[in-house]
């Protein structure tokens, strides 16, 4: 039983290595944040500006989920959080914050993807970050892809030629010859998709239609299941039979065997003259 069950653990893990994507397993992104006020006060309210870029490079394509900043103060633990409104700008949003007095660790909230570190804001005081590092910017011009106009993530260069809109549900209008207003279709070309962002887009695609969650989890959990039924019928206990009722025929023969003749000296009375 011990083996049986050894071998089951084993086939279900092989069969999650294999199936499971790697882009699920390393999926990441980062949270930029736009200039910020020269200093923040106990209970005044400040409009902030951030950016949510997979692989702190570019815009995430599909739905991401909610985003926002969350802050925790050192001291007593205390968390805030306060939830980001999409800007026309892909992967751009904006929030309101009123933070009390105190030290904070600030975290972006990046929906499918783990919060991301930004700093520590001191109130009244400022906010420490960490600004976009040299090889971030250099990954985003070795792609050639550009997806921002004058508005743009803080350090990242405008580069030449057309920009790019990606089906992240903001729409960049332009203006048709005839002057008539057009929206234009969020796509990304094929020419320009990494193959992460490839396999990225096919994951939110198998989340819609699976209720979302994963398929490769859905089938996983399908042949887990039948081995563990497998199993299972294997392990029940089967009836213990008799030597006697394993031979063919034996309580059949009881009952059609011919009852043994009867001795007839035994009713025979001799009468003595």
């Amino acid at each position: 039983m011990r083996r049986m069950l050894a071998v089951l653990v084993a086939a279900v893990a092989a069969l999650s290595a294999v199936t499971v994507p790697a882009a699920a397993a390393g999926g990441w992104a980062v949270t930029y944040l736009d200039p910020l006020p020269a200093r923040f006060e106990d209970g005044r309210p400040y409009a902030l500006g951030f950016w949510v870029l997979q692989h702190g490079t570019h815009p995430f394509e599909g739905e991401l989920g909610a985003v926002g900043l969350r802050l925790t103060r050192e001291k007593d633990g205390k968390s805030l959080s306060f939830d980001g409104t999409a800007l026309p700008e892909a992967g751009h949003y904006a929030t309101s914050v009123v933070v009390p007095e105190g030290v904070w660790k600030v975290e972006g909230i990046q929906g499918m993807f783990q919060p991301h570190d930004v700093g520590v804001l001191t109130v009244p005081g400022g906010l420490e970050i960490k600004p976009v590092g040299k090889e971030v910017v250099e990954g985003f011009v070795s792609r050639g892809t550009d997806y921002w106009d004058a508005v743009r993530p803080p350090g990242f260069p405008d580069l030449p030629g057309e920009k790019v809109t990606v089906g992240s549900g903001h729409a960049v209008p332009t203006v048709s010859p005839q002057g008539a207003v057009a929206t234009a279709v969020p796509q990304v070309p094929v020419a320009t998709a990494s193959a992460q962002e490839k396999v990225a887009a096919g994951e939110a695609a198998q989340r819609q239609e699976s209720g979302g969650v994963p398929a490769y989890t859905l089938l996983i959990a399908a042949v887990g299941g039948a081995l563990l039924a497998a199993a299972g019928l294997q392990w029940l206990p089967l009836p213990r039979l008799s030597p006697l009722s394993r031979l063919p025929g034996r309580s059949r023969r009881r009952e059609d065997e011919p009852d043994p003749p009867a001795d007839s000296s035994s009713e025979t009375i001799v009468i003595s003259g």
